[in-house]
C-alpha cells in the first residue's frame, strides 16, 4: 500500500461516495487531508471520521462552481499546511434524467458550472500553487465510463464528464516536465447518495445498471479510491495524461 506521510491532500466533495472514501483512505496512508464540500454536515462528518482514526483534517466550506471560492480554498490550505501534494476534483452532479430534446438550458449549463467548472478553476488553483514546489504535484480529475461512452438520457452529464477528460489530458501535457502528474479515473455506476437515490427511486434502473457491468454488481467507492491512491503514489512517477476505466468490465467488449 502507498503510503503518503506528511502529503498534503485537498479533495473536493469529500463529505460522501467517492469523495469520503478517497479521504479516508489517504489519512490512513498518512497524508492530512482537507475536506473541500458545500454540505457543510456531510463534510465535517468526515472530518470527525478522520480524526477519529488519529488522522489530520481540515474542512472549508467550498462550491466548486464559484471560482473564487475554489481559490480561497486553496488559499487556506496552503496556510494551514503550507504546501500542496495532491489535489483530487470529485466534486459533481447527475443532473436530470431526460431526453436529448427534453434537456433544458438550465440543466446544460449547472452541469457544466459544477462538473466542468469545478475541474477547471481548481486545476487551475491546484496547479498555480505546485509550480512554486520543486516537487510539483499529482492530480486526479474524477470522470466517469459516461466521459467515454454516450449516456442515452444523460447528455448533459455525458458532455461534462468528457469535457474532464479533456481538461485533464491538456493539463497533464502542458505542465508535465514541471513535475506535475494529471490523470483521471472513470467510475461506472458506483455506490453513493447520488446513484442509491436513483436507484431507490427507480428499483428497475438499478437492475439494468447491474446488468450492463459484466462483472455483475456496482462499484463500491472504496475501490476507487484506492486506484485514485495508486495513481497519486510515488511509484508511478511515469504516469500521466490517462483516464482510467473502472467499470467492472463495460468498455472491454
Amino acid at each position: 500500500m502507498a503510503t503518503f506521510n506528511n502529503q498534503v491532500a485537498f479533495i473536493t466533495g469529500a463529505g460522501s461516495g467517492i469523495g469520503r472514501a478517497t479521504a479516508l483512505a489517504f489519512a490512513k496512508a498518512g497524508a492530512k487531508v482537507v475536506v473541500a464540500e458545500i454540505n457543510e454536515t456531510s463534510g465535517r462528518a468526515t472530518i470527525d471520521m478522520i480524526v477519529e482514526s488519529g488522522g489530520d483534517a481540515l474542512f472549508i466550506a467550498c462550491n466548486v462552481a464559484e471560482p473564487t471560492q475554489i481559490e480561497s480554498a486553496i488559499r487556506q490550505t496552503i496556510d494551514q499546511f503550507r504546501r500542496l501534494d495532491i489535489g483530487i476534483n470529485n466534486a459533481g452532479i447527475g443532473g436530470r434524467y431526460g431526453s436529448f430534446i427534453d434537456q433544458t438550458q438550465d440543466d446544460f449549463e449547472q452541469m457544466m458550472a459544477v462538473n466542468v467548472g469545478g475541474v477547471f478553476h481548481g486545476m487551475k488553483a491546484q496547479i498555480r500553487q505546485m509550480l512554486t514546489q520543486s516537487e510539483g504535484g499529482r492530480i486526479v480529475n474524477v470522470s466517469s465510463i459516461a466521459g467515454v461512452r454516450g449516456m442515452p438520457m444523460g447528455a448533459p452529464y455525458s458532455a461534462s464528464k468528457h469535457a474532464v477528460i479533456g481538461l485533464t489530458k491538456t493539463a497533464a501535457l502542458e505542465y508535465v516536465r514541471q513535475k506535475i502528474r494529471i490523470n483521471a479515473v472513470c467510475p461506472v455506476y458506483t455506490h453513493s447518495t447520488m446513484v442509491d437515490e436513483l436507484v431507490q427511486a427507480a428499483p428497475a434502473l438499478g437492475e439494468r445498471m447491474r446488468r450492463l457491468i459484466p462483472i455483475g454488481r456496482l462499484g463500491e467507492p472504496e475501490e476507487i479510491a484506492q486506484a485514485i491512491l495508486w495513481l497519486c503514489s510515488d511509484e508511478n512517477a511515469f504516469f500521466t495524461g490517462q483516464a482510467i476505466h473502472l467499470d467492472g468490465g463495460m468498455t472491454a467488449g
